[in-house]
């Protein structure tokens, strides 16, 4: 994938895909022992965001969230650990929710949490009021971006809210790590890390309005938008 590193800088284009031959998420699927290791290395990635993330935030005041792309359900676990009253739906891949079971039984929270399985390209489940999408957005283009946020736009409560979970590039000279994890997401997916500007932009594109960015104790924040 670096190898191939200036073919992404002049087209765009994931360099993983010309260098092995399918995108990363085909690969993964039909690979199940590296899906397994990405799907665990995530996990064990966000274990610090995910408990940034439930500090920061004032969840207790929906009803029903829905984590889309929750994979193994860390962060919807703890969500739902910290307010008792709130029940959940984790929505991934089928191949990668089946591996949320233990984690939500582990947790105590499996009888308020379902679990559905999906593309999000094509629906996302419906009737939430809450949308979690951690670490989503990141992975692909302008587009593609823009259909995931639709697909909650239509699925959620008109009260709801939409809740983005990234990485918020700040000015050009300043230093941060999502300046370089910007170049991996380009190599690996086509897909990029951005300003608040482009967030707001994108939310107004899927018919959201950016109500507020809120900062965690980690490198993420949390990117609120509301139906408009």
């Amino acid at each position: 994938m670096f190898a191939e590193a200036m073919h992404s800088v002049r087209t765009g284009e994931p360099s993983f895909k010309r260098s092995v031959g399918v995108g990363l998420f085909e690969y993964l699927a039909a690979n199940p022992r590296e899906g397994e290791i990405f799907n665990d290395a995530m996990t064990a990635f966000g274990q610090g965001v995910v408990a940034a993330v439930v500090q920061a935030y004032d969840f207790g005041s929906g009803h029903r969230l829905v984590d889309v792309g929750g994979g193994h359900g860390t962060l919807i676990s703890a969500i739902l650990g910290a307010n008792p009253s709130l029940t959940g739906v984790l929505f991934d891949q089928p191949q990668v929710a089946e591996g949320a079971r233990r984690v939500l039984a582990t947790a105590g929270v499996a009888d308020r949490c379902e679990i559905h399985s999906g593309d999000f390209f094509k629906s996302v489940p419906a009737g939430g009021d809450t949308y979690v999408l951690k670490w989503i957005i990141h992975d692909w283009d302008r587009d593609r971006a823009v259909a995931i946020l639709r697909k909650c736009h239509g699925a959620m409560n008109q009260t709801g809210r939409i809740l983005l979970i990234e990485t918020v590039i700040p000015g050009p000279d300043e230093p941060h790590p999502g300046k370089i994890m910007d170049f991996v997401m380009l190599l690996g997916l086509g897909g990029q890390e951005r300003t608040e500007e482009q967030y707001a932009d994108l939310l107004q594109e899927a018919g959201f309005a950016l109500s507020r960015v809120v900062p965690t104790a980690s490198p993420m924040s949390i990117i609120e938008g509301v139906p408009t």
